[in-house]
Order: structure tokens, then C-alpha cells, then sequence
């Protein structure tokens, strides 16, 4: 009778922690209007159209994105003090592009170093509540097709 009084009490806490784990409704993806299509954060890599990477070190890097203090020295800036948003801004679409951050560089994807300042292939602005600043290199890679130079070069 004591194991069946544990097993009792045990089934709503593993129904909880299931429950908690599920989203009822999924989170808007951090994602960008890019031509007539969008592109997107994706939520799974085997679904992404374009990997990237992050690393700490410069030299590994593929591509330099810095991240400025300035929206005006911006090539891609993103602000969203705002109290609400459009509901379809970033309708997903056919034409709706992925990009995947991966934990680990490859030579395929471009490898992108986050800097404060000096020279970068990019610059970006973020104040935002929803996109970080990697998320923002990710999708500023991503909408201009970046290559990685060392894949190029081999």
C-alpha cells in the first residue's frame, strides 16, 4: 500500500515537470526581412539552410562582426523598445530562410568572431529584449550569404 501511495503522489510531479518542459505556445524566433523572404533563427540545426559558428579567437574567424555603440555607424541595427509588435512581421513563408548556430566551427559555415571595435566585415546596433547580439551577427551572416574566406582560400 506504501508503494502504491508513493507512485501516487510521484505521478503528478513527473506529469509537471513534462508539462513544464512543452511549450503551449512557441516563442517568437529572432528573424529578420530579407528581399521578399525572410530569414530566421532556426529552432532545430537539421533544419537550417545556413550553419554558423562563434569562436573567441580572431584568427579563427571567418568573419568579423563588431558590435557598436552608434545605430548611424551600423550596418545592421536592431532596436525594440517598442510596447508592441505586428503580429506577422516575420510571417514564416516558403521563401523563409534558417540559419543554425553550431558549438563547433566547421570549414563549411562561416565562423564568426564577436568584437567590440577595430576592423569587421560588419557592424551592428543592438538594444533589443528579444535578440541578442550573437543572434544578430547570426542573422546579419546569414541574410548576406557569407562564405567562409578560409574554405575559399583551401
Amino acid at each position: 500500500m506504501l508503494r502504491f501511495k508513493i507512485l501516487v503522489s510521484a505521478v503528478p510531479l513527473v506529469a509537471a515537470a513534462i508539462f513544464a518542459s512543452v511549450e503551449v505556445y512557441q516563442s517568437p524566433r529572432p528573424c529578420i526581412a530579407v528581399g521578399a523572404g525572410t530569414l530566421e533563427i532556426g529552432s532545430a540545426p537539421w533544419h537550417a539552410d545556413l550553419h554558423v559558428s562563434f569562436t573567441d579567437d580572431a584568427a579563427a574567424a571567418t568573419v568579423r562582426v563588431a558590435v557598436t555603440d552608434n545605430a548611424a555607424e551600423a550596418d545592421f541595427a536592431v532596436i525594440d523598445d517598442v510596447a508592441g509588435s505586428e503580429e506577422n512581421a516575420c510571417a514564416e513563408t516558403p521563401a523563409t530562410q534558417f540559419v543554425a548556430v553550431s558549438g563547433e566551427p566547421t570549414t563549411t559555415a562561416p565562423v564568426i568572431y564577436l568584437a567590440q571595435g577595430g576592423p569587421a566585415d560588419y557592424r551592428i546596433f543592438v538594444r533589443s529584449k528579444r535578440l541578442t547580439p550573437r543572434e544578430a551577427a547570426a542573422l546579419i551572416v546569414g541574410a548576406r550569404g557569407e562564405r567562409p574566406q578560409l574554405a575559399a582560400a583551401l
